[in-house]
């Protein structure tokens, strides 16, 4: 079973046995920012120059991604500068929520809802399937720790860990300076097209834009 990115994301960020939320609110923009870079990498939006465009409005029949595709043309139709940190900025607290659903949806985790001190509503997402994860903590362990030589997504997927500073879930094992060297090496690396290495740029450059300009509204 092919999972998206922001469906990875998701996994790597779920305790699978309790189903609770591991540093959600860094998850949340890489989980907004997977969403982005799966419509780029097929060909459906261009991340270029800060600006988010939509370039083929053709559904991908990934209902994750294509319910995020018609909000993005929404979205970018109301303005006239459409601009990759503003999307993600309002993206991060809505993404993670669909894709949320796309995982119960698709049975890779289910939803169990109760009252914390029987008054306010939790909702956790223990794992149910445990393949998909299985094979893409391989698939990172193998291009991060060994020698592997990551395609295009992965290494999308290891820029946007990096990026968003996820290295403890992604890797809980290994103290995240082991990892974060090689991490920022995949993401710049020359394997990836062009078009993708700057998408993801643009990309990890708006998470730590929009971040900062959260982080500064808060404390003002």
């Amino acid at each position: 079973m092919t999972a998206t990115l922001a469906e990875e994301i998701m996994l790597l960020s779920l305790d699978d046995e309790s189903g609770a939320a591991k540093e959600r609110t860094a998850a949340a923009w890489a989980v907004a920012g997977g969403i982005l870079l799966d419509l780029a990498l097929a060909g459906r939006v261009s991340v270029a120059d800060k600006a988010l465009r939509t370039v083929d409005p053709t559904p991908t029949g990934v209902p994750l991604l294509d319910g995020r595709l018609r909000t993005i043309m929404d979205w970018s139709a109301k303005r006239r500068s459409a601009k990759v940190t503003a999307w993600l900025t309002k993206d991060r607290s809505k993404a993670p929520r669909a894709t949320l659903d796309s995982l119960v949806s698709r049975g890779l985790v289910t939803e169990q809802r109760h009252h914390a001190l029987g008054l306010f509503p939790v909702r956790r997402y223990p794992e149910a399937d445990a393949s998909v994860e299985r094979e893409l903590r391989g698939r990172l362990s193998g291009a991060v720790l060994g020698d592997g030589r990551p395609d295009d997504r992965t290494a999308g997927l290891i820029a946007l860990l990096h990026g968003a500073k996820l290295h403890r879930i992604a890797f809980p094992d290994v103290p995240p300076k082991t990892v974060e060297g090689r991490m920022a090496k995949i993401a710049d690396a020359q394997w990836a097209g062009e078009g993708v290495r700057e998408a993801i740029r643009n990309m990890q450059a708006a998470m730590v834009a929009a971040t900062v300009a959260t982080v500064t509204a808060t404390v003002a």
